[in-house]
């Protein structure tokens, strides 16, 4: 007989409690594989793709493309049994048992749900007294507690849920005697006066789209030119070119001059994070403004090694590797305050966070025991791992646990700013545009490359003289990149 599973929205990430669908891989009718990828989801997190925990026939879709579900929600319904045969359908008082439907088939594979509704929730029912001796499960999953759930959205091509059948002594009411629907509609031509007309026609206003507030439903002047205000504010708030992704999933206010878009995902969780930080930690900056001119020279070298041809080589590479020595001369300010415990933690290990903008909004992933990292191999981790959050693939594993931060504003042509740090993190650096500028190089103004850092870090934790002696290292490597070897 069926066996009717439904998949709850797990938790894709480290606590999350929600979830929006972005794309089903399946539809109704389709037969699915264990691990199956069936549908992706986007976490405050990032994009997930969700594998079938079970082998069957989709049998309902229950959360519609687009929406947000809490985790547990059921989002899916799949017959694990799909050529078992349905139970007979419960005899009504006064009739005989009818015939046996099978559920499945070609109406299965239309999307359809056949048999009838009754058959099909006795089948259902009885499905759900039926231990079966073996469940697949995921790991991270696990199986899916009995309990109340709500009642599921018909999805696009499904038939709506059955509705439970009323006892069979209510009296039936004659389609006869059901009122005829009623819709307002404006029968025959629209009433206005010939002046009225003529306004309408020379600003282009279909009088058809106009409502009336003239006596007997007549329309007025100040309908008209009330209308042409309306389209001509919604022209005007239009922007030019239909490629406005970040509006896609908004609502158009009545006039058209504003758009009303939802914070989810990412952008909730970004702005949550920041609020959080920014009125948690004191927050101080500190700036210098260094020549990089050698820095750009050994850029230039490394991209035409052979050993680096595989790589992408910028000047963040350099300023990467140069925070992580200043790190190694300065571990105090690799650390975290736990308010809770009222501890300050200091981390014996660099997981080197870089904010990377996407689509959906800032993420930072980390290079994990960034500080083991040869120049290499530390180019080709941020190389992956930018491509990885641009690409809206970024594990929520690979955002947990950073402990310093550095973000390249320059990219954006941009000088310097004051970033706000990442929670759970003392320090981030921000590391501006290089230019070409006069600089006073050994007694003589020569044109030189130059960019501004600027390093926030939490007062709490970190006091204006480590900051500064930080920043100071960061910037000796940036001038000098031979003085790492120093360092070593």
């Amino acid at each position: 007989m069926p066996t009717y599973q439904q998949f709850p929205l797990p938790d894709a990430g480290e606590g999350l409690t929600e979830a929006e669908i972005v794309e089903w891989h399946v539809a109704v009718g389709d037969t699915v594989e264990v691990n199956q990828t069936i549908v992706e989801i986007e976490t405050a997190k990032s994009l997930v793709d969700l594998p079938c925990p079970w082998a069957g026939v989709v049998t309902r879709i229950l959360v519609e493309t687009g929406t947000t579900v809490d985790v547990g929600t059921p989002i899916i319904e799949i017959d694990t049994d799909p050529t078992g045969a349905a139970p007979a359908a419960p005899e009504v008082a006064g009739q005989g048992a009818g015939p046996v439907h099978h559920v499945g088939g070609a109406e299965r594979h239309r999307g359809v749900e056949p048999g009838g509704s009754d058959e099909i929730e006795a089948a259902r029912a009885a499905a759900a007294d039926v231990t079966p001796a073996r469940e697949a499960v995921l790991v991270g999953y696990g199986l899916a507690d009995a309990g109340a759930t709500r009642r599921p959205r018909g999805a696009q091509g499904d038939a709506p849920a059955a509705v439970a059948s009323a006892p069979a002594a209510a009296p039936a009411v004659p389609a006869a005697a059901a009122p005829a629907p009623t819709t307002p509609a404006r029968a025959g031509r629209v009433l206005a006066k010939p002046p009225v007309r003529k306004l309408a026609r020379d600003l282009g206003v279909d009088l058809d789209s106009v409502s009336p507030t003239g006596p007997g439903g007549i329309v007025t002047r100040e309908d008209v030119l009330g209308r042409a205000a309306q389209a001509e504010a919604r022209t005007l708030a239009t922007y030019p070119g239909d490629d406005m992704p970040w509006l896609a999933s908004g609502t158009v206010s009545a006039d058209g001059r504003a758009t009303r878009v939802p914070v989810k995902s990412v952008r909730k969780r970004t702005a949550e994070a920041m609020v959080a930080s920014a009125f948690t930690a004191p927050h101080v900056t500190v700036f210098h403004t260094v020549d990089v001119t050698r820095t750009m020279k050994l850029v230039e070298k490394l991209r035409a090694d052979r050993d680096f041809a595989d790589v992408r080589v910028t000047p963040l590479l350099i300023a990467a590797k140069a925070l992580l020595l200043a790190v190694r001369r300065h571990p105090e300010i690799n650390a975290s305050w736990d308010e809770a415990a009222q501890e300050i933690v200091y981390k014996h290990y660099v997981n080197l966070g870089i904010a990377a903008a996407t689509p959906r909004g800032l993420v930072v992933p980390n290079v994990k025991d960034a500080h083991r990292l040869g120049l290499l191999e530390l180019a080709t981790a941020l190389g992956e791992l930018t491509a990885t959050a641009r690409a809206g693939r970024t594990s929520p594993a690979d955002m947990a646990d950073g402990t310093i931060t550095v973000t390249n504003v320059g990219v954006f042509g941009i000088d310097t700013g004051t970033p706000i740090l990442n929670p759970g993190e003392a320090a981030i650096l921000a590391f501006g545009a290089i230019r070409l500028q006069p600089w006073v190089h050994k007694g003589k103004v020569k044109v030189r490359h130059v960019t501004q850092l600027a390093l926030s870090f939490d007062h709490r934790l970190v006091d204006g003289g480590l900051g500064s002696r930080v920043l100071a290292d960061v910037a000796a490597v940036l001038a000098d990149p031979a003085q790492a070897l120093v360092w070593g």
